[in-house]
């Protein structure tokens, strides 16, 4: 179910247990600023999601309020995920959802690295 991204960050959600190993993950990398793990519901060949390790709600929270290291540090680590998932060349996808609109339905920044094969139009159609 989409939540509302303006509201206060929930300790409870299943990326902060993720992040505090009470939730098992597949893990794929991990520093200092970001966790990136296999989606357990994968929508391409590849789909790997990348959060940071603050409580961030969403894009628009951790852009506003993250310091400039952590943003740093989080953009790092997607674009150190995509390369060693040899993603670079092919090409591929990155996705945050944002709010009820964009059907976010963790209360946690995350991002979607999608690729594997030809990912099709961005949008459906309407």
């Amino acid at each position: 179910m989409p939540i509302d991204a303006t509201q206060p960050y929930d300790d409870n959600n299943i990326f902060a247990k993720i992040l505090r190993r009470e939730i098992p993950s597949n893990p794929v990398y991990e520093d200092e600023w970001a966790y990136a793990f296999e989606d357990i519901n994968p929508q391409a060949a590849i789909h790997t999601l990348v959060i940071p390790k603050g409580r961030y709600v969403s894009w628009d929270d951790f852009s506003a309020t993250a310091s400039a290291e952590e943003i740093a540090g989080f953009i790092r680590a997607v674009g150190h995920v995509a390369r060693e998932k040899g993603l670079v060349e092919p090409g591929y996808r990155l996705l945050a959802n944002i709010g009820a609109h964009g059907h976010q339905e963790v209360p946690h920044l995350h991002v979607h690295l999608f690729g594997g094969h030809p990912l099709g139009p961005m949008l459906a159609r309407r």
